[in-house]
């Protein structure tokens, strides 16, 4: 027997996400009494400077705004009561075609191996039971999103662990109502690819400039979708996590509804399993189903 608490390791690309992602779940676990654990791997220093300003425009300072994601990350995590905050502190690498792709140090120019090496120590630290990361594609197509679904599965290769795996997703019928939504408060919206007509090599390091003007594929149809979270209950919660990165101009989108608004949108996360040793039944909605 073993005093080691149930574990949830949720790896992510980069400040903020975890909220956007995995706020749900990560604050209801926590509650539970469930040890949660973040791991960060990139500085964030491609996101929006003072006033929004962009990376190369006046105003852009890498490491001022990497150090500010850094005390709006904690501030997230504190809010979330995220148990163990871990940066793997890679360079942000930006979206994909940026020359910030090929920058000395960033996320996506590091080899898979070392990235998976840093990783799998962690994961021999903290012996998650579930962990939680992106599809091949990130998601969206982003490269640091990618890459750490690249380094997560290599670690647990490396590892051995049999721990239950998910990747975050999104139902179509979910995605349908956050356009709508969107469109609502005035966003311009255009509805994304399926996943039926997009392809998963949109976003890989040799697919060259034609990635850069691709929409990925985004979702999944409902039936797929294999796990949903109620986090209904943690919706404030998820809402102050995100407003805690108030610097990044893509969030505020998300504030503009109020906490009432945004929990009826983003009440349930949903992931797609994709190792499970417990043999659950399916769809489950749990992320710890047959765990305890």
């Amino acid at each position: 027997m073993t005093d080691r608490p149930l574990t949830l390791m949720a790896v992510h690309a980069h400040p903020d996400d975890e909220a956007t992602g995995t706020g749900g779940v990560l604050a209801r676990y926590a509650a539970e009494g469930i040890r949660t654990v973040l791991v960060t791997c990139t500085d964030g220093r491609c996101g929006d400077g003072p006033g929004g300003a962009k990376p190369g425009e006046p105003g852009h300072d890498p490491a001022a705004v990497a150090a500010m994601r850094r005390q709006e990350l904690e501030a997230s995590c504190e809010v979330l009561k995220v148990s163990h905050l871990e940066l793997l502190d890679y360079a942000d690498s930006g979206m994909m075609g940026w020359e910030s792709n090929d920058a000395p140090g960033s996320f996506w120019r590091t080899p898979v191996a070392d990235g998976a090496a840093r990783l799998a120590e962690l994961m021999r630290q903290y012996q998650p039971d579930v962990v939680v990361t992106y599809d091949e594609n990130g998601f969206y197509g982003h490269p640091d999103h990618i890459q750490a679904h690249r380094i997560t599965m290599a670690a647990l290769e490396l590892t051995g662990g049999m721990p239950k795996v998910y990747w975050t997703t999104a139902p179509h019928s979910a995605m349908r109502r956050f356009g709508e939504v969107m469109r609502e408060f005035g966003a311009d919206w255009e509805e994304p690819e399926s996943a039926e007509e997009g392809s998963p090599e949109a976003g890989s390091a040799d697919a060259g400039s034609a990635a850069v003007d691709a929409i990925p594929p985004i979702g999944l149809p409902d039936e797929e979708v294999t796990t949903w979270v109620d986090t209904t209950e943690f919706g404030g919660l998820k809402f102050d996590a995100l407003a805690a990165h108030a610097s990044q101009g893509e969030n505020i989108f998300f504030l503009k509804m109020g906490k009432e608004r945004f929990t009826e949108l983003m009440g349930v996360e949903t992931f797609v399993r994709v190792k499970d040793p417990t043999g659950s039944a399916l769809p489950e909605n749990d992320l710890f189903a047959g765990l305890r």
